[in-house]
């Protein structure tokens, strides 16, 4: 079994508590998705090592794998209010990619 680690940098014109409120809401991922599998989520907002919340994807939006309807379960490894997070999948999908462009522009709207 291999094991995959997506680590990336980048600067967000925004203030860290704003990043995490979009990343702790198991609705953020969603509308930071770029893939359009992601197409809801169920689960309280994360706030620790160990909390979970369900992602209900469509691998078909992608038109690769015929795998259809799933979930998977998002559970937090690291957490440090407004400093990391990071969180790895339990489901038939191995990653989960947040475009950071999508966050950068969804945490700068206005009235966010």
């Amino acid at each position: 079994m291999t094991s995959e680690r997506l680590e990336v940098q980048r600067t967000i014109e925004a203030d860290p508590a704003t990043i995490f409120s979009v990343l702790c809401d198991p609705q953020g991922h969603v509308t930071i998705d770029s893939s359009g599998m992601l197409l809801d989520a169920t689960g309280d907002p994360v706030s620790a090592v160990g909390d979970t919340f369900v992602v209900h994807m469509d691998r078909e939006a992608l038109n690769d794998y015929p795998m259809g309807k799933y979930d998977v379960t998002v559970s937090i490894t690291a957490f440090e209010q407004d400093r990391e997070i990071a969180w790895t999948i339990m489901g038939p999908e191995s990653a989960l990619r947040a475009t950071l462009g999508i966050l950068a522009r969804t945490v700068g709207r206005p009235g966010r």
